[in-house]
């Protein structure tokens, strides 16, 4: 909630029946990027706060066809219960995916079909953390992961991201000093940084990593989108029995279909598995089919295509904007891919100060402190370039750089 100058503020809402609640929901942040969402829904609001996908790229016709042929042939099956694993052909469509793009064997009996990638760590969250148990994540890391882990009370311990991946100082310290349970990344253009993990650190993580009671959780939600360089291999081929691999269909098909999926070593797959039956059965069988159906009756190399392409523009036009229009104190990243880049502010200079004067100029970002579990990024922030034209982007960073200009006129 928020009054009307753009401050959060708590729910005034009174606990007159004085409710138990659980010390894990207590203690679990909402989520600051959720709340945000609903101020951009104030006509003129300029949104680079939320991790949207453009939606005049979603497969409109693609997926109506494929649903209307999967109701149409299969219709009583598809409308009923289903296997806690998955839709068989699409955990094997998974399968050669890996295999064709990156040489990795994966078998379907290890991929987990889930209610998108954000299930896919809550199921680790419950599969592997108890109340105090260290789990390692990226500085800055995703603000969903943070989410889904706090519900399960572990002590987090960070690993500050260099400018191609983790820290392999800050990652040795960790491991050597707190014997993580997991250690959370996002390799490919990673939420919120944008950066990528070279082969190199890639390699490094896994040395530092291997044979550690550390497993690696590879959150690969962006990996399609790629739209400068070459792809780089998943840290899942330097050490597969050390990593739960996630994926998700949000970012390449759509996200209202809320479908992911994971990959993990044996026995971690069947208590994943135990872990989802729990939860809520099985994900989506209908929207399982229709996938299915959309991925094996068209060109999805071309769909991909032209997401990046349109991608691509986009975050061009923001980087040359953030380059000509922002001061020089101010940083950012230049990522290669994904819907993300990361700004940092001159020291000393707030981010969320910097928030409520662009709410009142009808802009919004999301400052960079919520993605900190251990303090800091009070001076950075995240823009999405993914959900906003061209002209809209230059138009939102032009109001962001004047408000800057401000601000270090005023230091």
């Amino acid at each position: 909630m928020t009054d009307r100058s753009g401050n959060f503020r708590e729910s005034t809402v009174k606990n007159r029946m004085n409710y138990h609640f659980a010390s894990r929901i207590e203690h679990t942040p909402r989520s600051f990027i959720r709340e945000i969402l609903k101020l951009t829904e104030e006509p003129g609001m300029i949104s680079f706060a939320g991790g949207l996908p453009n939606p005049g790229l979603f497969p409109v016709e693609g997926l109506q066809n494929a649903a209307r042929d999967v109701l149409k042939e299969d219709g009583p099956q598809v409308l009923q219960y289903a296997t806690t694993e998955g839709y068989r052909p699409l955990r094997e469509y998974i399968a050669r995916f890996y295999y064709e793009k990156h040489n990795i064997s994966l078998s379907p009996d290890n991929i987990l079909i889930t209610n998108g990638s954000q299930q896919c760590l809550d199921l680790v969250g419950k599969v592997l953390i108890n109340p105090g148990d260290p789990v390692a994540i990226e500085r800055p890391g995703y603000l969903g992961a943070i989410q889904a882990f706090s519900l399960y009370e572990p002590s987090f311990r960070g690993v500050t991201l260099a400018g191609d991946g983790p820290d392999p100082l800050a990652l040795e310290r960790v491991i050597r000093d707190f014997s993580p349970v997991m250690f959370y990344g996002v390799p490919n253009f990673q939420n919120p940084s944008g950066i990528t993990y070279s082969e190199p650190a890639r390699r490094k993580l896994a040395g530092i990593m291997e044979g550690t009671g550390t497993l690696y959780i590879e959150d690969d939600a962006y990996g399609e989108l790629r739209f400068i360089g070459e792809p780089v291999p998943p840290v899942y081929s330097y050490m597969p029995d050390q990593v739960i691999l996630t994926g998700s269909f949000s970012k390449i098909i759509a996200p209202g279909l809320r479908m992911g999926w994971m990959a993990a070593p044996g026995p971690v797959y069947t208590a994943l598995v135990t872990a989802k039956q729990a939860t809520d059965l099985h994900s989506n069988y209908l929207a399982q089919r229709i996938i299915h159906r959309f991925l094996t009756d068209n060109d999805v190399s071309r769909h991909i295509d032209t997401i990046k392409d349109a991608y691509r523009r986009q975050r061009d036009v923001m980087v040359k904007t953030i380059e000509e229009a922002f001061p020089k104190e101010v940083t950012f990243t230049r990522p290669e891919g994904g819907m993300f880049l990361w700004v940092t502010l001159p020291e000393r200079m707030s981010a969320m100060d910097l928030f409520h004067r662009a709410i009142r100029e009808q802009v919004a970002f999301v400052p960079g402190d919520p993605f900190y579990t251990d303090g800091g990024g009070s001076n950075s922030m995240r823009l999405n370039f993914s959900n906003s034209d061209e002209e809209t982007i230059v138009e939102g960073i032009t109001r962001l750089s004047q408000l800057i200009v401000s601000m270090v006129e005023e230091r």
